[in-house]
């Protein structure tokens, strides 16, 4: 939508410009001014046109500078949110690791202590048989 809006600003600016000029210019030819006056008025039409056309692309450039450099700063922004989401979600599954191997640390000391206790009761079952 603001493309379609921009675009039609920029139709209308360069239509009433080109307006402009076409009229200054059939208004200097059928007006009655000497050859020597007629080439003054011409060239005073083109100087202040040649200006006007200079604001326009130095108001367009800016513009355009501004638009960039807003996108560039929200692109930043974006970039810097996902990365401390990322540092984020790194650091949980970092804390659910460490959880995790605790947890089987400590289930693995137990299974060692059956498998212990059981070895020993068969040794023991086994000396009684001697």
């Amino acid at each position: 939508m603001t493309n379609e809006k921009s675009g039609v600003a920029k139709g209308l600016l360069l239509g009433f410009l080109i307006g402009g000029v076409v009229g200054a210019i059939t208004a200097l030819l059928y007006a009655p001014k000497s050859g020597k006056d007629l080439r003054t008025e011409i060239k005073k039409k083109a100087t202040d046109i040649a200006e006007e056309a200079s604001e326009y692309l130095k108001s367009t450039k800016s513009k355009s500078q501004d638009f960039m450099n807003a996108g560039k700063s929200r692109s930043e922004q974006v970039v810097s949110d996902v990365r401390e989401k990322a540092e984020h979600l790194m650091g949980d599954a970092d804390k659910m690791l460490s959880e995790i191997r605790e947890r089987a640390g400590s289930e693995s000391g137990k299974i060692k202590a059956a498998f212990k206790a059981g070895v020993d009761a068969y040794r023991n079952e086994k000396e009684k048989d001697i």
